[in-house]
Formats: C-alpha cells, sequence, structure tokens
C-alpha cells in the first residue's frame, strides 16, 4: 500500500461537510438509524464472521496464527458513472497483460521493439522457461485477473499493482455482501446497488469456456467440463477461499495427493475410482505445481501435470507463468506495455516509479528514502515494504542498506493523497484511508467484470497499510445501479 501525504481526497465529504451524491440516501438513512443500535449491529457482524470461520493464518511469527479479518459495515460507495470509466480502463489493462503474456513465451516482440528491455527477463525467477512457445487452451493465461486500485481525487483513480497469478479475496467480497444484506435488508430495497453473489456462477461458467477440446463433452457426450479447485491444504493462508468459491461453484476441491495423471488426463480419486478433469484452478505456486518440472520435492502438486497440460489435455487457471505479470519491475513499464499491445493511451494510470536496478533512479531513491515507498519486486502482503515518511532513522538505514546490497529487488514511488472512506467507530463516522482489488474473469467469450470487489481499509487511525495481514480491514463496495 503506498504512503499518503498531503490533503485527501474524502469519497463521502465535499470540502464544506456536505454529504456527495454517491452517499447522499446512506447518509440520510444512517442518521436515522438509533446509534445503540447501529453498535449492536456491528458487535453482531463480528459474531457472524466468527460463526462462519471466515479467517486466514498469518505466517512469519513463532507459529502461525489464525485471525478474523476485521470487517466494517458502513460501505464504500462507487456511482455508476465513475464504474464505467474504471471498467474501460481495467478491461483494456486486462487485455494488454494477456498480449503481454502471450508475447513473451512466444516471439517477444516487445522486446524486440526496445519498449522492454530483456534484463526484465533475465534472472527473473517469475519467468517460466517451461511456458516458451506454449499457448494456453483459448489462448487465455489470466482467467482471472485483481487490479488494485487507489483513488487520490475525484476523477482520479490509479493502478497500484496487477494481481495476474493467484488473485485472492474474492470470498470476503461476497461475504461482505451477504453480511450487510442480512445486517440491513431495507438499504437495499431503498438504494439500488448492483449485485455480486452470481460471481461463482460467473467464474465457473468462465472456467469451463476455457476447457481445452479435450474435454469429454467436446467428443459428444454433452456433459459439461469437470472444474476442480486445487488447494494447498487446510494450512494454506487462504484455504477458506479455497473452500468457499469450490462450494459455491459446485466444483471439487482437491489437493495433490487427490490427483494423478492416468490415460494422458489429469484425473481426481472418487469413491468409483479415478475420473477426468478438465480445468483446474489452482491456488498453488508455480513452483510447486509439478515435481517432474519445477521443484522436485513438492508435495503440493501433480507430478506430469505440465506434460498434460502441453498435449492440451487440461486448462490450468491462471496459466504458469503469469506471475512474470505480477512483477512490479514490470508494473513500471505497464504504460508502454498497454499502448504497445491495444494500440491506445491508457485509461487507468500508473503510480510513477523508480526502477532501483537503474542507475540514476537508485541515486535518487537514496537521496529521498524518507519521502517515499519501496517495495520488493516480487513483494506481496505488505511484507518487506518501507513507508519512507513513517519510518525511524535505524528503519531508513537498515533499509538504505538492503538497497545498496540488492538494487534490482526494488521499487519506489513516491506518496499519495490516497483517498478516505468513513468507518463505524464507537464515537461515530471516521475517514479511513482504502484501496480497491475489482475481480475480472477472462474467457474466449470474452472479459467479464464484477461491478465493485474488495474495498481494503486501514482501521486504524493515520495508517496507511490496508493489508489483513498488517491489520486491514474489509468492507463491502457498492456500485450504484443507473
Amino acid at each position: 500500500m503506498t504512503a499518503t501525504g498531503g490533503t485527501n481526497y474524502d469519497e463521502m465529504l465535499n470540502e464544506d461537510g456536505s454529504v456527495r451524491p454517491a452517499y447522499a440516501d446512506f447518509r440520510k438513512w444512517y442518521d436515522s438509524q438509533d446509534k445503540a443500535w447501529l453498535k449492536r449491529q456491528d458487535a453482531e457482524a463480528e459474531r457472524f464472521f466468527r460463526r462462519i470461520g471466515i479467517t486466514f493464518n498469518v505466517y512469519g511469527n513463532d507459529a502461525a496464527e489464525e485471525r478474523l479479518i476485521p470487517f466494517d459495515m458502513i460501505p464504500r460507495i462507487i456511482t455508476a458513472r465513475e464504474w464505467r470509466k474504471l471498467t474501460q480502463g481495467i478491461e483494456q489493462r486486462v487485455r494488454a497483460l494477456n498480449a503481454f503474456l502471450q508475447d513473451l513465451y512466444h516471439r517477444q516482440e516487445i522486446i524486440r521493439s526496445g519498449r522492454l528491455p530483456i534484463s526484465a527477463l533475465r534472472n527473473n525467477e517469475a519467468f517460466l522457461s517451461q511456458m516458451i512457445g506454449m499457448t494456453p487452451p483459448g489462448g487465455v493465461y489470466t482467467h482471472i485477473v485483481g487490479i488494485d486500485l487507489v483513488r487520490t481525487g475525484p476523477e482520479e483513480f490509479m493502478v497500484l499493482e496487477d494481481n495476474a497469478r493467484t488473485p485472492s479475496g474474492v470470498s470476503y467480497m461476497l461475504e461482505n455482501r451477504e453480511t450487510m444484506m442480512a445486517m440491513f435488508p431495507e438499504l437495499f430495497t431503498r438504494i439500488p446497488v448492483r449485485p455480486v453473489s452470481d460471481y461463482p456462477r460467473r467464474l465457473a461458467r468462465s472456467l469451463r469456456a476455457c476447457a481445452p477440446p479435450a474435454y469429454d463433452g467436446g467428443k459428444g457426450g454433452g456433459t459439461r467440463p469437470t472444474v476442480a479447485v486445487l488447494t494447498p491444504g487446510i494450512y494454506n493462508s487462504a484455504y477458506f477461499e479455497h473452500a468457499f468459491l469450490a462450494d459455491q461453484m459446485g466444483a471439487e476441491l482437491v489437493e495433490g495427493r487427490d490427483l494423478r495423471v492416468v490415460d494422458g488426463r489429469v484425473a481426481m480419486r472418487t469413491t468409483t475410482g479415478y475420473k477426468a478433469i478438465d480445468v483446474i484452478y489452482r491456488r498453488v505456486d508455480d513452483d510447486y505445481l509439478d515435481p517432474l518440472s519445477f521443484q522436485p520435492d513438492s508435495a503440493l502438486g501433480v507430478s506430469g501435470i505440465m506434460d498434460v497440460y502441453r498435449a492440451g489435455g487440461i486448462t490450468i487457471a491462471n496459466a504458469p507463468g503469469t506471475g512474470i505479470a505480477d512483477d512490479k519491475a514490470i508494473y513500471s513499464y505497464m504504460p508502454e506495455i498497454v499502448e504497445f499491445y491495444t494500440g491506445e493511451k491508457p485509461i487507468l494510470a500508473n503510480v510513477p516509479t523508480w526502477r532501483c536496478s537503474e542507475s540514476d533512479s537508485l541515486a535518487y531513491v537514496l537521496d529521498n528514502l524518507a519521502e517515499l515507498v519501496v517495495k520488493e519486486v516480487h513483494g506481496s502482503g505488505g511484507y518487506g515494504m518501507l513507508i519512507g515518511p513513517a519510518a525511524s532513522k535505524k528503519e531508513l538505514a537498515d533499509f538504505e542498506a538492503k538497497l545498496r546490497a540488492r538494487p534490482d529487488n526494488y521499487i519506489a514511488q513516491p506518496t499519495l493523497s490516497l483517498s478516505t472512506v468513513p468507518i463505524f467507530t464507537k464515537e461515530g463516522l471516521a475517514p479511513r484511508h482504502v484501496d480497491l482489488r475489482p475481480f475480472v474473469l477472462v474467457s474466449p467469450e470474452g472479459i467479464d467484470i464484477t461491478p465493485g470487489g474488495l474495498t481494503r481499509v486501514a482501521l486504524k487511525k493515520g495508517s496507511l497499510v490496508v493489508n489483513s495481514s498488517q491489520g486491514g480491514g474489509t468492507k463491502d463496495s457498492w456500485v450504484l445501479d443507473e
């Protein structure tokens, strides 16, 4: 999450304290409610989340810890007009990402053109040589994409990062909406909010549309492709989401030990023997997918799955090797990437980014470290980053040493005046910083963007980090209907 400075754009209130149109109906309803009742509802929401087990695991301590993700019951509201502009920019970016991946693993025209240096791929662990020359079924690399957005003004949304490997959080988007509808059903009769509950059905349909020609139904049997969610298991931080999505899609939830290659197909163990799978929605990292192609000691994947994949016998969503698009150094080239593959100027801007691998950029970053946000190029979850304005002198000195030792491992960005939205506190509504992760489905049938997405919120006053692993929470995202 990028730091903030200066005056922040308040998404609910104008500078004179009046309520913006997006929040007008909600604020009228909120002001008419009994505050004691609202506090009871806030407590009830936490009990609801505990009851159904909406938790995640935190690693990095002496022992992994399971935590409840805090939920804030004040929705984040986006107008229909704002959403139209956002979807145009998101669709453009996702089209470019898919074309970029296709090119990288084939002719590498963008490198030949000089728009992207070969150094961006050299020694980059996210670039998989095993995918060179490989085209996934339907030509789709990024079946599920999460585009992280931040807002800095009335018409100013920027892309903070791309999540094209295994974007998480969609189950919390769905549960947040279900919780709001259970607690405040009258709100949804008064305010026209676009639905999100059909996401699992749309996900299942999109994945089935990506099935390879070899699936059983393609031989005239008339059956639907079989979809399975591949999870590392119950100790994974996002296991709740894996199980939730499999259940909601009517798909199988499998681990690597449940699968094997049988007669050139990937098959899952059932009570009546092994049954072939057509599409695997994998939540296992590339390194662990196939011990014959990647980590030889992996117990999470399936021996031989990459051979079946290369032969066109299964679809893996997202495709192996898509993690190169998550690389924060690659992110810095996204304006050029969008223009190269679409022929259009980017609708959504990037946050300006300095690549510390470049000597001039490194010198600037070192001179201005106390004013910048510095991130690892492969980092995620808010780990391994420095927020300069909030860092102590010792933290700055320690991070400077890391930068000098491995400059190619970092990028830096300026501080931004990020928008705030209200959260519910004991004293009433209070502004907090947020980002937004819309979820995008891609198939040969087209690009499908769920209205809204996951709003992550920094619950502590003055906090700049929204990641749940760093103390952030979530809230329901409303896109108003026309």
